[in-house]
């Protein structure tokens, strides 16, 4: 019968499996895991790697569907544009974003680390595929890099670091695509080097910087560096979905004898889960470790050997520490409700806020320093300063007209037509012009609309100024 109670020993949480007792690094060698959690894991890898090399080329409303340009402070999500006018927007966008993640969290553990972080994927299911077609599995890795270099070590391993640099390579152009676009790239590669130095630097540092994390830094990035898996112990609690070993179940353990009456836990003590896990733990030790990226390679590699010895699948599953412990089924819990709540509420604003911007953007300045005109027929001038933004792939020819109060007259410094450019800014000075009686009082509210096509794109509001009734 297997015990109800189990007492591991927390001795492990006060080390990382991949630094030893003097600080230095251990090296970790992973078998490759099998079964359905993992080609699960690997169409979703695959869907998304897609995604992510696909994305600068593709186009929405003739603009790329997501480009974040922070050194021109030009965003592109889903074919629209947003400019530091619309940082309010961006910045509401990425509160919902972490509070959805935190929601998440929450409710079914790092599911996200294991099987949609982009560290995870491309180490797992291109990195190390290239090391298990060049060196094999484990045991063949471990003797490659303890044997003393001859040809066959030496092409191994050269060609599995060229490939390593290709890839690291083509992973740093996509990511610079996102930054400066995908046309801008296309120009670093093809101009004259001489051309575009900034670029080529850049592509450099960020191929030498995907380089030493997926060649060397590897899963460390998950146990040490990643700020995500360090805010996991503070979002998580017991009735989180984790993957978990089944203690009342699987204790007290035993190496598994033929022909003998089974009298101990369901675990045989074979390793399997501990030997396939990319981050060196031991899942047995209890649910909620920290360097757990709930990648299910355990869960698989236990399902494989429970079949093999003709016992139950799933000692080691997706499950909380209640469900273990208590047996108590899962469900939303309120502190899930209340996030939930926050989340809906957030979710809604953002909506309300993207259905009332506005294409374009106006703002109306008066000319620092200038007081108000009397012309010789019976008129008030003020002079100002106008910008025009255009978040859209289009251009647009616009006229300035006073919309409040009525019978006002717009006259442009110099005469010339604007022309508002796609994704630019048009710049003007010119006098508003009143009748002498229009302004009631000094210091009056005046609109001023911007059409094009004789609609109106934009307005923006300000002051006109005028002598004391």
């Amino acid at each position: 019968m297997a015990a109800t109670t189990f007492h591991p020993n927390d001795a492990f949480r006060d080390t990382i499996s991949t630094v030893d007792a003097d600080g230095k690094r251990v090296w970790l060698y992973p078998r490759q895991p099998k079964g359905p959690l993992y080609r699960a894991r690997q169409w979703v890898s695959y869907a998304l790697l897609a995604l992510l090399f696909a994305g600068p080329w593709l186009r929405l409303h003739e603009l790329p569907v997501l480009m974040l340009n922070l050194p021109a402070r030009k965003f592109i999500i889903l074919g629209q544009i947003f400019w530091p006018q619309d940082f309010f927007i961006l910045l509401l966008g990425a509160l919902t974003f972490v509070l959805f993640v935190i929601l998440f969290t929450v409710v079914y553990g790092r599911v996200f680390c294991g099987w949609v972080c982009p560290q995870t994927i491309f180490l797992e299911m291109v990195f190390r595929r290239i090391e298990y077609w060049l060196e094999g599995d484990a045991p063949r890795q471990k003797a490659l890099d303890r044997a003393p270099w001859d040809w066959s070590k030496t092409w191994r391993k050269t060609t599995k670091h060229a490939l390593f640099l290709l890839v690291s390579f083509l992973i740093a152009n996509t990511f610079l695509a996102y930054i400066i676009g995908s046309d801008a790239l296309v120009r670093v590669i093809t101009d004259p080097p001489t051309a575009h130095l900034g670029g080529l630097a850049s592509m450099g540092v960020f191929t030498a910087v995907f380089y030493a994390v997926f060649a060397r830094f590897r899963e460390q990035v998950c146990t040490i560096a990643c700020p995500y898996g360090r805010l996991q112990g503070v979002m998580l609690d017991q009735d989180s979905l984790v993957v978990a070993y089944d203690y009342r179940r699987g204790e007290p353990r035993e190496k598994r004898r033929k022909n003998q009456a089974r009298t101990v836990g369901d675990c045989i003590d074979c390793q399997q889960c501990v030997q396939v896990c990319p981050t060196g733990i031991d899942i047995r030790n209890g649910a909620q470790q920290l360097e757990c990226t709930s990648c299910t390679a355990c869960i698989d590699a236990c399902n494989n050997i429970m079949a093999l010895v003709n016992l139950p699948p799933n000692l080691i599953r997706h499950a909380s520490e209640n469900n273990i412990a208590q047996g108590i089924r899962f469900g939303l819990t309120g502190r899930v409700k209340a996030l939930s709540g926050v989340l809906l509420g957030l979710l809604l604003g953002l909506t309300l806020l993207l259905a009332s911007r506005s294409n374009v953007q106006a703002t109306v300045l008066r000319t620092p320093g200038q007081l108000f005109q009397k012309t010789a027929h019976g008129t008030i001038t003020n002079l100002y300063n106008v910008s025009v933004i255009n978040k859209t792939n289009r251009p647009y020819p616009i006229t300035l007209r006073v919309l409040e109060p009525a019978g006002g007259t717009i006259s442009v410094v110099g005469g010339q037509a604007l022309t508002l450019p796609a994704q630019g800014l048009a710049e003007a000075v010119f006098f508003a012009e009143l009748l002498k009686s229009a302004p009631r009082v000094t210091n009056q509210k005046i609109r001023i609309g911007v059409f094009s096509g004789g609609k109106l794109i934009a307005e923006a509001q300000t002051k006109f100024l005028g002598p004391a009734q």
